[in-house]
């Protein structure tokens, strides 16, 4: 006969291996709870030090260049299994729900309420940030420049369908400064609402973007049905609640602040397709060690200008990332520039190039420095 000290003990069962499990994510959840709330009340501490030694807006509370490095080393620790981007994604909405403590930022949208801009701006400053819709990208920009909002967000270009031109034109006359940047992955779906009538669809609604870009599925799946561009994808959510025979191509965000249905999901016909949004401010931003910096350039009407303008930028070795041609409105073929490199206007190498470009162009005006793009 064994031993009774030798014989094995019997397995615990599911139950109790779960119950274990539940115990330790519960005292783990209490210790996550406890450092949320050592990390706000650091937060308001911060507030407090700041309000003592200066009389300046509340927008100074707010600094890119530093959640950016926030959010860099958030990924940098992950372990898993989560993903990088979850991990950043939790960490953003720590930070915009501290700094909600002091006053939420308040940030201007291309509206209306559902737009991808919405989205953007959300995906930037977390949930709790105070998001207020604009009819139009002016709009935006006047609430920054008066200081009714602390910042806004503008859609700047598309990967399928090029740049908003209409932001560029603004920047040309506005002192906003580029405060820093986002891309949006950009899925479109098919939208229908409670009264549609899906064998019976005849006319389809959206922004001239959106449906441009499914057209190839809309060629094949509605090839007979008119497309209606509108202002916005949410007014075209909105324009279906009483047509029995009509749908919307829309964002998931509109879905659900306008009650419809996503009757065909990720209709785009380029599954990379994304939209990049500059977010505006009245501030400069530090480096945060991983910055671009944006220009607009007025050349001088003469042989060799592009050259000239060009020419500085491979001297200094600065990384060009985009250049896009306006037409200038001081004259007939003149044309201005907007640039955009990697780096910080305070790095050696830029400043140096813009210095000397600055001697060869017309007018030079940096638009800002500010953190790429982390989310």
């Amino acid at each position: 006969m064994p031993d009774d000290s030798q014989q094995a003990k019997p397995e615990k069962n599911e139950a109790q291996l779960l119950a274990e499990l539940r115990d330790k994510i519960d005292n783990i959840d209490a210790q996550i709870g406890e450092l949320i709330s050592a990390r706000a009340q650091c937060a308001l501490d911060v507030a407090t030090v700041k309000s003592s030694f200066s009389q300046e807006k509340m927008s100074t509370f707010y600094r890119p260049e530093r959640e950016a490095q926030v959010l860099h080393r958030a990924m940098e620790r992950n372990q898993g299994p989560l993903k990088n981007e979850e991990m950043g994604r939790l960490f953003r909405e720590l930070m915009s729900a501290c700094l909600a403590l002091e006053n939420p930022i308040r940030v201007a949208y291309l509206g209306p309420e559902g737009t991808f801009t919405q989205a953007a701006a959300l995906k930037h400053f977390g949930h709790s940030a105070v998001t207020e819709s604009m009819s139009a990208i002016d709009a935006v920009f006047r609430e920054v420049a008066s200081g009714a909002v602390h910042y806004g967000v503008v859609p700047v270009e598309n990967s399928t369908e090029g740049v908003v031109t209409h932001t560029l034109d603004n920047f040309i006359d506005s002192n906003a400064k580029i405060c820093g940047e986002v891309v949006l992955r950009i899925h479109q779906h098919l939208l229908v609402s409670d009264v549609t009538k899906l064998e019976n669809i005849t006319r389809i609604y959206s922004h001239s973007q959106s449906l441009a870009q499914c057209r190839k599925w809309l060629d094949e799946h509605y090839p007979n049905a008119e497309r209606i561009a509108v202002s916005s994808n949410s007014e075209a959510a909105k324009r279906i609640k009483g047509e029995w025979n009509s749908a919307a191509i829309a964002g998931e965000i509109a879905a659900n602040v306008y009650g419809l249905t996503s009757h065909s999901k990720n209709i785009e016909d380029r599954p990379d397709n994304s939209t990049r949004f500059l977010i505006i401010g009245r501030d400069d931003v530090g480096a945060s060690g991983d910055d671009k910096t944006s220009i607009v350039v007025s050349t001088k009407n003469e042989p060799g200008a592009l050259h000239n303008l060009l020419e500085p930028f491979h001297t200094y070795n600065v990384d060009l990332t985009r250049v896009e041609t306006r037409p200038s409105a001081s004259g007939t073929w003149n044309y201005v520039f907007f640039i955009d490199m990697y780096g910080h206007v305070s790095n050696e190498n830029i400043a140096s190039a813009l210095s000397q470009i600055r001697e060869r162009v017309a007018d030079l005006k940096i638009l800002g420095s500010y953190p790429i793009g982390v989310l």
